[in-house]
């Protein structure tokens, strides 16, 4: 008998495996579900993101006795006030930033090109290094080229771009708010689908989950807020132009992990090659101290509960969730494969351990 279990529960998975194969093998049959995935995966990512982010701030406030609904009410009041001081004090700059960059772009890509030729003639220390064959202002002008080709294209689907953005302001808030008002529920609600046999292990995988995802969030914002603030500091102390913009760009990307840091680093050396190759080596000693601030100090002491990952397994994690669905594949993969190792480890311990076990012995 306990044989004949193990076979269904093999023949279960195997089915299951089968149907998520001919999902990516028909996309015609499954176009429907999958475009039903595109359209909701954003949205709700956003709602959940939030919701592990201020949870503990309506938590803290329920349990002073206040309802949460009206913790809730409460926090969103302050996130418009904050909204508001945002776009008095802090948006007139960043827009002023990104109009002046926007409007002297082919004045970077000249100024881009006049440094790397200066820095490529006869007799400089590049030039020295590289090969003779090696037209590095011919390859840099190929690139911007490239890059502006890229950035009318993506212009045309602005309206778009737009339109998606309006609706995620819309339906986010609506989301979170009930996520915030009644996440238990949802607990609940995922229970009711496991036989009451396995309930005791399922509540302690959901509270797992929720506590790693939790952890992992909430550690990359505090991480993330203090590295920005780390070369804001920097960047204005050397006179870096664009400053707060660049920032910004280094805050969302370095959400990302290891990549994300190769990635928020690649705009400020180009801006800061264009005033001097001083600025541009000022720059990165910057980004380099403040990344080596950020994994040996901070992140031992503010990242040290969260579920360890191998450096290996990470990168593969993200070369795949980039293939898959690009950034936010990206994004995604570290958080779902959170919750993968958690459920598999719970599975394994409930329905194979012994019999491995057993076979082993």
């Amino acid at each position: 008998m306990p044989h004949a279990k193990f076979f269904r529960i093999i023949i279960s998975v195997i089915f299951v495996l089968l149907a998520i194969f001919l999902l990516f093998l028909d996309r015609f049959m499954f176009a429907p579900i999958v475009r039903m995935f595109e359209i909701l995966i954003l949205p709700i990512t956003l709602s959940g993101f939030f919701y592990y982010l201020l949870r503990p701030i309506v938590g803290f406030l329920h349990n002073r006795g206040m309802k949460r609904w009206l913790a809730v009410t409460l926090l969103y009041l302050v996130f418009a006030g904050l909204i508001a001081l945002f776009v008095w004090l802090v948006w007139p700059t960043l827009r002023d930033q990104m109009n002046t960059f926007i409007n002297n772009a082919p004045e970077v890509v000249e100024d881009l090109s006049d440094q790397v030729q200066d820095q490529t003639e006869d007799g400089s220390v590049v030039s020295s290094v590289l090969p003779e064959s090696v037209d590095i202002e011919t390859k840099i002008s190929e690139y911007a080229q490239k890059a502006a080709a890229w950035a009318s294209t993506y212009l045309t689907n602005i309206i778009s771009v737009v339109s998606r953005a309006v609706l995620l302001i819309g339906v986010v808030p609506v989301i979170l708010f009930f996520m915030l008002k009644d996440g238990r529920k949802l607990e609940d609600s995922l229970l009711y689908l496991v036989p009451r046999k396995y309930k005791a292990e399922g509540h302690a995988a959901l509270s797992e989950i929720d506590e790693a995802l939790g952890s992992f969030i909430v550690s990359r914002v505090v991480l993330n807020i203090i590295l920005g603030g780390l070369m804001y500091v920097g960047f204005l102390i050397i006179g870096l132009p664009y400053a707060l913009m660049l920032v910004l760009v280094a805050v969302v990307l370095n959400f990302i992990p290891y990549i994300g840091a190769i990635l928020s680093a690649v705009p400020v050396l180009v801006v800061a090659f264009m005033q001097s190759p001083m600025m541009a080596l000022w720059s990165l000693i910057i980004i380099l101290v403040a990344q080596q601030i950020q994994d040996h100090i901070l992140t031992p002491i503010i990242f040290g509960r969260t579920m360890a990952i191998h450096p290996v397994t990470i990168i593969v994690l993200l070369l795949l969730g980039g293939d898959l669905a690009g950034v936010l594949g990206m994004l995604l993969s570290i958080p779902f494969y959170i919750v993968v190792k958690i459920l598999f480890t719970h599975i394994y311990k409930l329905f194979f351990q012994e019999k491995v076990e057993e076979i082993v012995e």
